[in-house]
């Protein structure tokens, strides 16, 4: 008979080591240490900028989004199946020169194999091993689709590839960024995570996630933790300069709103410019799709502003008229 396999490893509570706050994050609120998790968004909504942001900001030490302090600098591999090695090259320069440091300098290193397959055992092992010759702080896969041949859908089959990559994660002491897609027309509410395609494993999956989404011309990050809290939302803009670079930014709170009234008032307009009459305010807000509450504001702003002109309860664009006589109202519609 032969012997019995040996007992799995373990220990007394009391014993397990304790937390270090010095290595709890690698960028700090924004991804954990050595964490496993998703880059979440539609399509087109710089889930790759962000992820090279990310990643020069480990490289170099500096703040991510010139926000959040980098913890554990240090090397960064990436794997970018859907951009050209030019296009890879170009943003992270451009990335760089915002820094003011040269990529020549940065240790950051790109795979370059035309497909890595991790849903395969050769391709695994490939991985691993080319991984651990580096000995990278942060491994970034991008996309999840370009990286296996298994149904999205199929829980086990997800959780398989996963599964490989949490061990690779836990062998190597490395923190894996893997970007994603989330469905097209997902839900507005709840959490950002469930939007993401495919098996429900992917969300639950990651100790740090981050999902970007679109609003009104601006980008929404959402950030979320396994082991600790998260900020609130966060509203981004990538920032473009004549030199052909650029960069993400964030957007503070008072620009975003005002940002947001600008649209609204160009939005308001061009409606009762294209309808060619006054309008009344249920009117209007059908045809903008706005909050009451928001409208009125957007309403004597531009009243008080002589953008528009108000006779009783409707609103229109002032033109010169010999039938009619407007009344300019500023008072709060």
């Amino acid at each position: 008979m032969s012997d019995p396999e040996p007992l799995l490893p373990f220990v007394r509570a009391a014993r397990l080591d304790d937390a270090s706050e010095t290595r709890r994050w690698l960028v700090t609120s924004l991804w954990a240490r050595a964490a496993v998790g998703i880059l979440g968004g539609a399509p087109k909504c710089c889930k790759s900028w962000l992820a090279l942001e990310l990643s020069v900001s480990v490289a170099t030490g500096s703040g991510c989004l010139d926000r959040f302090a980098v913890e554990d600098p240090g090397s960064v591999m990436l794997y970018m199946a859907e951009d050209s090695t030019p296009v890879i090259k170009a943003r992270l320069a451009g990335l760089c020169r915002h820094r003011g440091v040269r990529l020549e300098d940065v240790p950051i290193d790109v795979i370059t194999a035309q497909s890595v397959r991790i849903d395969r055992e050769r391709d695994q092992d490939r991985l691993t091993r080319t991984v651990k010759s580096r000995a990278p702080r942060l491994l970034v896969l991008d996309p999840f689709v370009r990286l296996h041949r298994v149904d999205e859908n199929d829980a086990g089959q997800v959780s398989a590839v996963l599964g490989y990559l949490r061990a690779l994660q836990r062998e190597l002491d490395v923190a894996v960024l893997v970007v994603h897609h989330a469905r097209k027309n997902g839900a507005a509410g709840g959490q950002a995570g469930q939007n993401l395609r495919g098996s429900g494993d992917l969300h639950a999956w990651g100790d740090s996630n981050l999902y970007l989404r679109k609003q009104q011309g601006t980008l929404s990050l959402t950030i979320e933790h396994r082991a600790a809290p998260a900020p609130e939302p966060l509203a981004l803009r990538l920032v473009s300069h004549a030199e052909g670079d650029a960069h993400l930014e964030l957007v503070q709170p008072g620009e975003q709103r005002a940002r947001g009234d600008a649209t609204l008032d160009q939005t308001i307009v061009a409606t009762l410019a294209a309808a060619g009459e006054p309008l009344g305010r249920t009117a209007l807000r059908d045809r903008t799709r706005v909050r009451n509450e928001r409208l009125g504001e957007a309403l004597t702003r531009l009243t008080a502003a002589g953008t528009l002109m108000r006779t009783g309860d409707r609103w229109a664009v002032p033109v010169p008229s010999s039938g009619e006589k407007w009344e300019r109202n500023a008072a709060t519609p």
